[in-house]
């Protein structure tokens, strides 16, 4: 169990930095993180992470994909772990 939760609170921090960093890459003109990565990041366990780093650094929040996408995401999750956990009783 020690495992799983040390999992998803890494890759919660690396889909929030990377919202921060594709923010601050936004603002400068650099070569940005490919959309697809950030959701990867979120699909991995870290909509937590990407819901969070997009409130704080006011990132994707007018992309329509971001926007519903994120909570989807977080969703199923949800209801994956919460089905796992009905199986498992």
């Amino acid at each position: 169990m020690i495992y799983l939760i040390s999992y998803l609170v890494l890759i919660n921090f690396i889909a929030y930095r990377s919202m921060r960093r594709d923010k601050r890459k936004a603002i400068t003109h650099s070569q940005r993180t490919p959309e697809k990565r950030l959701f990867l990041y979120a699909a991995l366990g870290g909509s937590v992470g990407s819901m969070l780093g997009m409130s704080v650094f006011r990132h994707k929040t007018r992309h329509l994909s971001f926007r519903l996408g994120m909570p989807a995401i977080l969703v199923g999750q949800l209801a994956i772990t919460l089905g796992g956990f009905y199986l498992l009783r």
